[in-house]
């Protein structure tokens, strides 16, 4: 099982561990009957098991790389997930259906679990959007720059949002608003975990507080 990392503050420092000392790794106090200036808290962990999001989009390194790739140089793949955790995904040799694959990635989720209608509906709309010719590679082959992926994943997301007259999303919009953020997000996870592994603690800083009726002017 993963370990999750977990954040707390002590002498003017935020450090970040998988389990909380016994002594400040900075000062070296004791916290036996002590209290923490901040009680620990855990850092939420960027990746999920992609079978067990429904009705979402996937975010995963290319086949055979890992999730260091995550550092915004690398290829990516992305898919969308039907009701049953099963991830559609367009490659070389036209759409695959996985049911294993995707245990660790970034999955943002496209339906409001209140949207009963879309939902009942999501696995058709899926499964007849990906076998229409376009996606046959007989007909279109796989092209890295315009005819892969993630056209695949958005034109489907367009074609969910004009069922219901929601105005398309352009590549840059999805990319900059969606997926980049949570990309970011995970690259400085997985960086945090790195530190944590090889020095037990990633120490830095903690931002000066503002204590109240500061920085208001008369």
């Amino acid at each position: 099982m993963e370990r999750s990392v977990v954040k707390f503050s002590h002498c003017d420092k935020d450090i970040f561990c998988f389990f909380v000392p016994e002594q400040c790794p900075e000062c070296g106090v004791s916290f036996s009957g002590r209290r923490l200036e901040e009680a620990p808290v855990s850092i939420p962990n960027p990746f999920s098991n992609g079978h067990k999001t429904p009705c979402a989009f996937l975010v995963a390194p290319a086949e055979e790389s890992s999730l260091r790739d995550f550092d915004g140089g690398s290829d990516l793949h992305t898919g969308i997930t039907n009701t049953n955790g099963v991830v559609y995904n367009y490659t070389k040799d036209g759409v695959r259906r996985d049911h294993h694959g995707w245990e660790r990635c970034i999955s943002i989720p496209l339906v409001k679990p209140d949207m009963y209608n879309l939902i009942d509906q999501w696995d058709q709309y899926l499964e007849k959007f990906s076998t229409e010719q376009t996606w046959d590679p007989l007909w279109q082959s796989f092209n890295e720059e315009n005819h892969n992926c993630y056209n695949y994943t958005l034109m489907y997301i367009n074609c969910v949002l004009a069922t219901q007259a929601k105005p398309a999303l352009s590549k840059d919009e999805f990319t900059q608003s969606f997926i980049l953020p949570r990309i970011k997000r995970a690259s400085k996870y997985l960086t945090l975990c790195e530190e944590i592994a090889h020095c037990h603690f990633y120490i830095v800083d903690s931002p000066p507080k503002v204590t109240e009726g500061e920085g208001k002017s008369d």
